[in-house]
């Protein structure tokens, strides 16, 4: 059987962090950003936890992932 195929695509903007916790960029934070407010611009350069709703998708786009 082949090899699972990761999707570099998501692979590029999902982390894992030492704990397991998997770790996205805001977006709304690349472009455009001359009529959001500073504090607009400030809260969005957070990065966020991913939700436990869109584990399983990602995990199907990043199979060799180690997630505890």
């Amino acid at each position: 059987m082949p090899k699972m195929k990761t999707c570099r695509a998501a692979a590029k903007r999902f982390r894992v962090t030492g704990s397991g916790k998997i770790i996205r960029r805001q977006q709304n934070r690349s472009h455009l950003l001359f009529h959001k407010s500073p504090k607009r611009k400030r809260r969005l350069s957070k990065t966020l936890v991913l939700s436990s709703s869109d584990f399983p998708r990602l995990m199907v786009q990043l199979p060799y992932y180690n997630v505890k």
